[in-house]
């Protein structure tokens, strides 16, 4: 199936620490004209009010407002993106919880996230999980191993420590760039992100 830039991206917010890093991923996605269908967990939103000063319902009326944003709760199964038919450029999930890995890993699709994820790997589109648990269990490496051999990208929110001045901040955006450019949305990082080397 062929995409336009004007075909969708899916975003799933999981209840794993990170939610700046789903919130700077929205917006990266919207700010470079990209539509983006999401959705989250209630475990996000708890997840979300702790850590953030923006409420989940401010975040979702300000992405409303740019008229590339559709929102759908995880409890809506009959959404467009639980079905192949709907063209989409792919999925990031961010953060992804442990429990949605191993969820995703196993083909247990019991919510809008999971499904989307599987519809994502049947019909062979990108895949980004960008998983948040630390440290990593023999049980979350096989489950992660196993999303890898089928052409998922574990993307790990790691610090690009050779930055100089780095701040939660700038990890933040960087990780947002990673996902764009996972997704094969932007061919390479933004030259403010790039290693120049010695």
């Amino acid at each position: 199936m062929t995409t336009s830039p004007g075909t969708p991206v899916v975003v799933g917010i999981t209840g794993a620490s990170g939610a700046e890093l789903a919130r700077a991923t929205v917006d990266a996605l919207l700010d470079s004209g990209t539509p983006v269908i999401a959705s989250a967990s209630s475990a996000s939103r708890l997840v979300w009010e702790h850590e953030l000063d923006e409420s989940f319902g401010a975040a979702l009326e300000r992405w409303t407002d740019t008229g590339l944003f559709t929102y759908h709760p995880p409890t809506q199964l009959n959404a467009s993106i639980a079905s192949g038919s709907l063209a989409t450029r792919g999925m990031a999930i961010v953060p992804c919880s442990m429990a949605t890995a191993a969820a995703v890993a196993h083909g247990f699709a019991d919510n809008l996230i999971r499904r989307a994820a599987d519809v994502c790997i049947k019909e062979k589109r990108p895949l980004v999980l960008v998983p948040r648990e630390t440290p990593l269990s023999a049980i979350h490496l096989e489950n992660l191993t196993s999303l890898a051999r089928l052409g998922v990208t574990i993307l790990p929110p790691e610090p690009p420590f050779y930055l100089r001045e780095l701040t939660v901040d700038r990890i933040v955006d960087y990780i947002a760039h990673r996902v764009i450019v996972a997704l094969g949305l932007a061919d390479a990082m933004p030259e403010t992100f790039r290693y120049d080397g010695p």
